[in-house]
């Protein structure tokens, strides 16, 4: 049933299908949300990784929103809004009924992410609205294993330490960094500091200190449900670059990962042809395509 909402919450622009309304989900959304995500679990780890966490569709961490899409009183779509914008089985002729309502909002986002046909018709949308892009990842592998790797783990690599936190935090900021263009900690050290101690509690940070304590690869599960993890933030510390050593390094990180979920998931910049020749190496393979959106 619907609930009464504002009016921004709830929108159907000319030319959208007659009955399809977008408003906010609440917690009598849950299951209908769940049922809609689990038709693509490795597309969709992120909203499943919080629905597993949270058991709730509301409220959410950090003051995000879900916008739920309904035609007739049937959830056929939704997006989380909090930093970011992800897109859950959400058709592309109905990303932009979802980028209004996100817009109308009055949230800043700092990326779109997710399936690459409707991240990039929910970001046409909001050009329209006069948002713009600083970078447009139009093309990013989507790609799993299940089972062994097909080369040999590297040892060494293990999970996180609370103890190594000040080791482990400055890689990551680096990671990000190199990744996005610009430095974690512009806003503040707090968010991002308490981010990456979140992950290394939960079990999800891993990583190979070297002898000087130096992180020489590292790499974070970046959401996890029971039946897929979704690998973030891979990083090989650069003057170890080159020697051929990030294949046993991602061989390592499938197996911790399949101790958690049976599926390792992750996605990879088309344009990264090195990485993504070694993550064919070890046993990804593609399928689907990601897009990122970074505001």
């Amino acid at each position: 049933m619907l609930s009464r909402v504002a009016p921004w919450l709830a929108s159907r622009r000319d030319g959208a299908a007659p009955g399809v309304v977008v408003r906010v989900l609440g917690g009598a959304d849950t299951a209908d949300l769940l049922v809609l995500a689990q038709q693509d679990a490795v597309a969709n780890v992120f909203i499943l990784s919080h629905l597993a966490t949270a058991g709730t569709a509301s409220p959410t961490g950090g003051g995000a929103t879900i916008f739920g899409v309904f035609d007739g009183g049937t959830l056929i779509g939704a997006c989380w809004a909090g930093a970011n914008l992800v897109p859950v089985q959400l058709d592309p002729e109905l990303a932009g009924e979802v980028a209004v309502a996100a817009q109308q909002s009055g949230r800043r986002f700092a990326s779109i992410f997710g399936p690459a046909e409707t991240v990039l018709a929910m970001y046409a949308a909001l050009e329209k609205l006069g948002q713009r892009a600083h970078d447009v990842r139009d093309h990013q592998p989507l790609m799993t294993i299940a089972g062994p790797p097909a080369v040999p783990p590297e040892p060494a690599l293990g999970f996180g330490r609370l103890a190594d936190f000040d080791r482990i935090l400055p890689a990551c900021a680096a990671m990000f960094e190199e990744e996005v263009g610009y430095s974690p900690f512009l806003g503040g050290r707090e968010y991002y500091s308490r981010r990456v101690k979140g992950l290394i509690r939960q079990g999800h940070s891993l990583v190979h200190l070297g002898p000087d304590d130096e992180v020489v690869f590292k790499a974070e599960l970046g959401a996890v449900t029971p039946e897929v993890t979704q690998v973030q933030g891979v990083w090989m510390n650069p003057a170890l670059r080159g020697q051929g050593l990030s294949a046993g390094y991602m061989a390592a990180v499938v197996v911790l990962a399949q101790t958690v979920a049976p599926v390792t998931s992750l996605y990879v910049n088309g344009f990264n042809t090195k990485a993504r020749a070694t993550y064919e190496r070890v046993g990804f393979r593609q399928v689907g395509t990601f897009a990122t959106v970074l505001f």
